[in-house]
């Protein structure tokens, strides 16, 4: 009977994702919620934006009731507090995309539900309180990294779903069910949002799903972690592609003087798509990446928890070369196309 709940719940998500997601183009049309091209963006046509509230909502209304009922259940507690922290996130971002709003307040907003989801966690759990304000940094930090990721058609959904699915195969490695079952909801409504977001995209997600995202896997991954150190170093492993791209592109630009929240066009994913490829060639790259290293990595490091720490490390680092190659690469080839167009 679990089984066929679990599935039901995941049948329920990917189907409110697909008809709230439809419902949310018209929704963009009427209120001229629009992404036009520009100098710092990679799309070529005028594109809906806040798409990502099917997954919102796809979740809110059956990810926490998973992770309150299923077996190994959570908790009333964390549940609410997963929801209730959801709802902050996108309710900022939803905000946002209507009309931009300045950084601090967004910034507030986010340490708020992520102090709220890290406490909750925390209370009867297996890691010290010395952890909270780690906890909330690397939460705000997930949500905004996530937001700097989106900007080709598909591809955070893309990760999204690798992830995603990756935690659900973690939690139910680990015998948390509940945890599971919430995560494959997630995935669920993430690709319902897919078939419309997929190259060339109809809708964008926009912060409104961005930054949520970027709050439930980090959230996941607090909670795989509560529940089994083991399932930390795979976690980290599956998005290494997002962490590394998001906080060396960032980094160069603080190194260079310049304001690293500002819109620009310096992620790999942008060098990729500036350099001739489209963008389902440029999720394709992260696409490999994920399935040729970051999966098989996460699996042997689940294998031999005792060499997890050095496991990650040797996958960041390798993204960290893979991000200098490629944007090396991708320059070149501009380069080389402005030479020939100038000969």
């Amino acid at each position: 009977m679990g089984g066929l709940t679990a599935a039901g719940a995941v049948l329920v998500a990917l189907v409110l994702a697909l008809g709230i997601v439809r419902g949310a183009i018209a929704y963009a049309h009427h209120r001229g919620m629009l992404d036009q091209p520009g100098q710092r963006r990679s799309h070529v046509v005028p594109t809906a934006r806040g798409g990502g509230l099917g997954i919102v909502i796809a979740f809110l209304l059956t990810g926490p009731w998973c992770l309150a009922t299923m077996p190994a259940a959570w908790g009333v507690a964390v549940a609410m507090a997963m929801a209730l922290a959801t709802v902050m996130v996108a309710g900022i971002g939803w905000w946002d995309d209507h009309r931009s709003l300045p950084v601090l307040p967004r910034l507030g907003v986010q340490l708020a539900a992520c102090a709220l989801f890290a406490g909750a966690a925390l209370v009867g759990g297996a890691h010290s309180w010395w952890w909270f304000p780690v906890l909330v940094l690397a939460g705000a930090w997930s949500i905004n990294l996530h937001n700097f990721m989106d900007g080709i058609d598909g591809l955070l959904a893309q990760q999204a779903i690798f992830v995603g699915a990756g935690f659900a195969l973690l939690g139910y490695a680990a015998g948390q069910f509940a945890l599971s079952v919430s995560v494959a909801c997630l995935v669920a409504g993430t690709f319902g949002f897919w078939c419309f977001n997929r190259p060339r995209a109809s809708i964008f997600m926009g912060d409104v799903g961005s930054g949520t995202m970027g709050f439930l896997l980090f959230a996941f991954t607090l909670l795989l972690w509560e529940a089994d150190w083991r399932t930390l170093w795979p976690a980290l492993t599956l998005n290494s592609s997002f962490v590394m791209d998001a906080t060396l592109t960032l980094g160069n630009r603080y190194i260079k003087g310049r304001r690293w929240y500002a819109p620009h066009r310096e992620h790999l994913y942008q060098w990729l798509v500036r350099s001739g490829m489209s963008h389902a060639q440029g999720g394709a790259c992260y696409l490999i990446w994920n399935l040729a290293i970051a999966a098989p990595l996460a699996v042997l490091s689940w294998n031999c928890p005792d060499w997890g720490v050095t496991i990650t490390a040797m996958t960041y680092i390798a993204a960290g070369a893979a991000w200098m190659l490629g944007k090396r690469r991708c320059l070149w080839r501009i380069k080389h196309k402005a030479i020939h167009v100038t000969t």
